[in-house]
């Protein structure tokens, strides 16, 4: 049996590794459209952006590893078309079978539109080792920089910046930033850590559009503002890769559309990683993380082999910004009351609640809450509120 990957990002090396790991001795072909051999892309907007990590430490694998593991490994080779009737892909000119495919597209940043000035030279976006190559050489200390975006990656781009000595302004049209993942609790914690560094945070301001010649030289905002810039970075979120499926007719549900076991509206084709959706709680949930990358594409591996079990998400996701260590377990949707714990000196965790039902945690440099409140979460234990508030040693409730 041939299976063709198309995707070489987390999900698409982990899905890869695992099939061989666990028995597949028919050919693995992975197409990855970037030239770099697969690699992490955390630290890209950390470590790597900051010049702390060399690109060969990004590697997921030792280049060899694929060789060694006879996986087809194809770089520079962006997928042009599927046809799953005739169960062929278009790559390089070449009409390449499958007897099952694998989706692991990803996803891909949102730009502003050329009409808002997103096409100016000066403009960035975070998502690939290209994309951060190109911006780095604008990192000097005592440049204006300009975060459009007060979620995660942007507010992690900030700090960098920050560190570095730049002057630092983050724009968010929402009345807070991380208004769409994190409570006004986490929300208030973060905003004070970039004040503290001197990063002006600007919420409930709308961009009405980057202005400059051929290169962006500032932000004209919808109150009338003009705050100058040398650079901008644009960090609005993402759009699942879902062009490919879409065409060749797969059903598409905020990302590409996947039973539990992770297969596709096509028996033969399968999907993993930013790109799928799949049943959640009565719904439909895509999950933007390398853990979900990582244990769902081991899962559809797994399945793709017969194992016929439903992948069983775990939400686990986590942002480093100055010396803050931010850890999340579970997902806050639907919350109605969130529960405060001191942690030791600076530390701090916030406990989101469902009527009596925990949902999710938010720790800030406390491994431990983090670490216990996953466990509960998927052990499906729910401790009273007021036990979590006050509880002198938090590890014991697992044995509650």
């Amino acid at each position: 049996m041939r299976v063709v990957i198309v995707g070489a990002g987390q999900a698409g090396a982990a899905l890869a590794a695992k099939l061989r790991a666990s028995g597949h001795d028919g050919e693995i072909v992975m197409l990855g459209d970037e030239p770099a051999p697969p690699y992490q892309r955390p630290p890209l907007s950390k470590a790597y952006l900051l010049g702390e990590m060399e690109e060969e430490r990004l590697w997921l694998r030792a280049p060899e590893f694929w060789a060694d593991h006879a996986i087809d490994l194809r770089l520079g080779q962006p997928v042009t078309g599927l046809d799953p009737v005739a169960r062929t892909v278009a790559v390089g000119g070449e009409a390449l079978a499958y007897d099952a495919l694998a989706l692991a597209t990803g996803s891909t940043p949102r730009r502003l539109p050329a009409a808002l000035g997103g096409a100016l030279e000066g403009v960035f976006t975070v998502r690939t080792l290209a994309d951060v190559d190109a911006m780095r050489a604008e990192f000097q200390p005592g440049r204006r920089v300009i975060i459009v975006g007060g979620g995660y990656i942007g507010l992690e781009a900030a700090a960098v910046a920050s560190k570095l000595g730049l002057s630092v302004t983050v724009l968010e049209m929402a009345p807070r930033i991380l208004q769409r993942v994190a409570s006004p609790e986490t929300s208030n914690y973060v905003r004070a850590l970039h004040q503290a560094h001197g990063v002006t945070v600007l919420e409930a301001t709308g961009l009405d559009r980057l202005v400059g010649d051929s290169r962006v030289t500032g932000a004209l905002l919808q109150d009338g503002r003009e705050l100058p810039a040398d650079f901008v970075i644009v960090g609005v979120g993402i759009t699942p890769n879902t062009q490919l499926a879409e065409a060749a007719g797969l059903t598409i549900d905020n990302g590409i559309a996947t039973d539990a076991l992770g297969r596709t509206s096509d028996p033969a084709i399968w999907a993993a990683g930013d790109c799928a959706s799949f049943p959640w709680r009565g719904g439909r949930l895509r999950l933007e993380s390398v853990g979900n990358a990582i244990d769902q594409a081991e899962a559809v591996a797994a399945n793709m082999l017969g194992a016929g079990q439903p992948y069983e998400a775990k939400p686990w996701f986590w942002s480093d910004q100055f010396d803050l260590k931010l850890q999340i377990a579970g997902l806050n949707t639907g919350y109605d009351r969130i529960i405060t714990r001191p942690g030791e000196g600076e530390a701090v965790s916030f406990w989101y609640y469902q009527g009596d039902t925990l949902l999710a945690v938010d720790a800030m440099n406390d491994a431990r809450a983090y670490m216990v409140g996953k466990r509960l979460i998927e052990m499906g234990k729910s401790p009273a509120p007021d036990v979590i508030a006050s509880a002198p040693d938090l590890k014991a409730l697992l044995k509650a």
